[in-house]
């Protein structure tokens, strides 16, 4: 009787790769967010409690998650339509246009916190247009939102656009001929096929905007109780040597953004899972 032929791996086998991949997720990984709750522990448990739960920091919690949520669900919408346009259409200037997507990744954040900030000052190129309006951007929790979309777009667009490039359009087509209106085609034809991406680009962006600092520090004014984020003062713990604190509120941090992510990856999981069956 035959063994059944056993497909070369190209990459070396199970357990080398395997010893590899938990060699690395330990040394950049495990063991320096393992040391941050061991640091944090190091001082006594009322003096922490103290820290995490001062008003001061419980309200840096609410912006830094809100303005974040709230980043990640404008960058869903306008990063589809970016992904959209860069896509389905040809006009002059798309390679440009497309490049300039990636901008936010390879701009320094303090340079893009202070353009930000120049932009939408009072007497910025666009804060001047905004004032009148009564619409006050800068040194707001609205410029924090502001500068927070700006570095989590690029993860929408490059999440959703080669989703929508593999897309067959014959099934727009399709639903098209078979009376659907444009409404109809996008809710149960192309959403379907895009929602795991947005999902996906909406899980990185909302990462991302939880640890950015440099470009909202700048936007943002860092007024005590209104526009203070929680990275700012885990730097501001460290600049005042208690690095229990600074270790702790990154404790806390840490682990709701965790379980935001974990619930919003089952989530994600679970729809690749319904198209698949579907």
């Amino acid at each position: 009787m035959s063994l059944p032929f056993k497909k070369p791996s190209i990459l070396p086998g199970f357990w080398p790769a395997f010893s590899y991949t938990i060699l690395y997720l330990s040394l950049i990984v495990l063991i320096p967010l393992s040391a941050v709750f061991l640091k944090s522990v190091t001082s006594t448990w009322s003096h922490l409690w103290r820290v995490v739960t001062s008003p001061e920091v419980v309200a840096s919690y609410r912006l830094s998650f809100g303005a974040s949520l709230v980043a990640g669900m404008i960058s869903v919408v306008v990063g589809f339509l970016v992904a959209w346009v860069l896509v389905r259409y040809q006009f002059p200037g798309k390679a440009l246009a497309d490049a300039l997507v990636d901008l936010p990744f390879a701009l320094p954040t303090a340079v893009a916190g202070i353009a930000l900030t120049s932009l939408y000052t009072e007497n910025g190129w666009l804060g001047r247009y905004l004032a009148p309006l009564g619409i006050k951007v800068a040194f707001t929790p609205l410029g924090v939102v502001v500068a927070l979309t700006f570095i989590g777009l690029p993860f929408v667009v490059r999440a959703v656009q080669p989703v929508l490039a593999d897309a067959d359009a014959e099934l727009e087509e399709a639903a098209a001929s078979l009376g659907a209106n444009r409404w109809q085609v996008f809710r149960l034809v192309i959403f379907p096929i895009v929602r795991p991406a947005l999902l996906t680009g909406f899980a990185l962006a909302f990462a991302r905007a939880l640890g950015e600092y440099g470009s909202v520090i700048f936007i943002a004014g860092n007024m005590p109780m209104k526009t203070e984020i929680t990275p700012l003062l885990i730097v501001t713990k460290l600049e005042q040597y208690d690095y229990a604190g600074a270790t702790a509120i990154a404790a806390v941090m840490l682990t709701a953004s965790f379980l935001l992510l974990l619930a919003i990856n089952a989530l994600e999981r679970r729809t690749r899972k319904f198209m698949t069956m579907g």
